[in-house]
């Protein structure tokens, strides 16, 4: 079940650690996507717009749900380097109880405020109640959505990336089987496709918690461990915290966007749905660089091996950029091809040139997000998490306000026109840190 990253050759490492999580959240990827491609083609750009409307609002649980894995395995991976494994048991199961308590009281929060959010960010009235029962009937699956999310940052943690994998592809097969059973054939519209989402989800996150808690049960050890902790919580809360903090305050940025986009009428919604689906998809692979990344610097800032550190985060750069530079081209002569996958052509040719024009602007600049995160990789895996956090809120704080600004200029270009000038600000911040060298004493065990 474990994977010791403190020995071996860093790149190879981060390499194929990196793998299985890149396959892996493409097939998460596949459950909002699967409900957008059936929806808007068997359904309509409207049904389509209604499902994006209110995926901001889905977004900002998802990065919350981040946010706290990236405390619980950054403390984790640390403990595991150290050879802690008493400890690292008692974090495990003091994780997956706090989670499940918060993520319960967020449930009932999204539920009960679903429609004034969405009303707050101007969704238009024509998709308001589709967007609505979407919404609401997602926010039931947070807990799901919340333990899945635990359980991946603990086996990532301990260098296993292939279990979450295996559950994803069993969830995702069964996202699209249930899509095609509501949407289509029972003719269920948004609703269907929120309730496949639903029960995919639920079973994927509760058969992983359960593969989880009988391999920790095998893991032999001396050290005695303890089922809930309030000092190793505190040290969780330590990185959760500020994490998913700054997690938020992203999706309520993104949320400031949406209002934006949403201004602008139905049609460049279904087309910035389409395109952020898209954008979300290739930017997965750099996050999940960046993940293994963090993992790998956790395990060896527990060991105190600070040159290993420096040697991954080199290779990982170069990942990147090869990654990068293939994509760009790619999307450039093919972005007519993608958008479409999402809008019929024949239909709404309107919306698939806005969508062009997002992906051919922001695919050049990939590369600028690419070293913002696997930099914050590393400042992560470090602990030096208040960097990690300001370089994150100066790319949302220069994205949202150079949106808006620009709008009143290019009109809704600006959108995807400031994304790459938060990029910008925050790679440079991330990487004059990591040259600094301050991150190396963020050892936090």
């Amino acid at each position: 079940m474990v994977r010791d990253m403190t020995k071996g050759k860093p790149g190879k490492i981060v390499l194929l650690f990196a793998i299985p999580m890149v396959i892996g959240n493409i097939f998460q990827q596949v459950y909002n996507i699967v409900d957008s491609v059936i929806v808007g083609n068997f359904i309509g750009a409207n049904a389509l717009a209604a499902v994006g409307a209110s995926y901001p609002m889905a977004f900002l649980f998802i990065t919350i749900a981040t946010g706290a894995s990236i405390g619980c395995s950054v403390i984790i991976s640390q403990m595991f380097g150290a050879k802690q494994i008493g400890d690292m048991k008692t974090a495990i199961y003091t994780s997956i109880i706090s989670i499940t308590i918060f993520s319960t009281i967020l449930m009932i929060l999204g539920i009960t405020t679903s429609n004034s959010v969405l009303q707050i960010l101007k969704t238009p009235e024509e998709i308001l109640t589709d967007a609505d029962n979407y919404m609401k009937i997602y926010m039931i699956g947070v807990v799901f959505l919340f333990v899945y999310n635990i359980n991946t940052g603990v086996f990532n943690a301990l260098g296993n990336s292939k279990i979450p994998l295996y559950f994803l592809i069993f969830s995702s097969i069964l996202n699209v089987v249930l899509d095609f059973l509501f949407v289509v054939k029972f003719k269920s519209g948004v609703v269907g496709a929120a309730y496949a989402t639903l029960i995919a989800q639920g079973i994927s996150a509760m058969a992983s918690l359960t593969y989880l808690l009988i391999k920790l049960k095998r893991i032999k050890d001396d050290d005695i461990y303890r089922i809930f902790d309030i000092y190793i919580l505190k040290k969780i809360c330590k990185i959760a915290i500020p994490s998913i903090i700054q997690q938020a305050i992203v999706s309520i940025g993104n949320l400031f966007v949406q209002v934006l986009v949403n201004t602008y009428g139905v049609v460049t919604i279904a087309a910035y749905t389409s395109a952020t689906r898209i954008d979300s998809i290739i930017i997965m692979p750099m996050v999940n660089i960046s993940s293994a990344v963090s993992t790998f610097t956790a395990q060896n800032i527990g060991a105190g091996l600070i040159e290993r550190v420096k040697n991954g985060y080199k290779a990982a750069l170069k990942m990147i950029g090869i990654f990068c530079f293939i994509i760009a081209i790619l999307l450039h002569e093919y972005a007519e091809n993608v958008i479409g996958i999402f809008i019929d052509s024949d239909i709404n040719k309107e919306a698939i040139n806005i969508g062009i024009q997002y992906i051919t602007v922001v695919s050049v600049f990939y590369v600028l997000m690419g070293i913002m995160i696997t930099t914050n990789g590393v400042l992560r895996g470090a602990g030096d998490i208040k960097v990690f956090m300001i370089s994150t809120l100066c790319n949302l704080s220069l994205r949202v306000i150079a949106a808006y600004v620009l709008s009143y200029f290019i009109g809704s270009k600006a959108i995807w026109w400031a994304i790459p000038l938060g990029w910008i600000l925050a790679s440079t911040i991330s990487v004059l840190r990591y040259r600094s060298g301050k991150w190396k004493m963020g050892k936090l065990v």
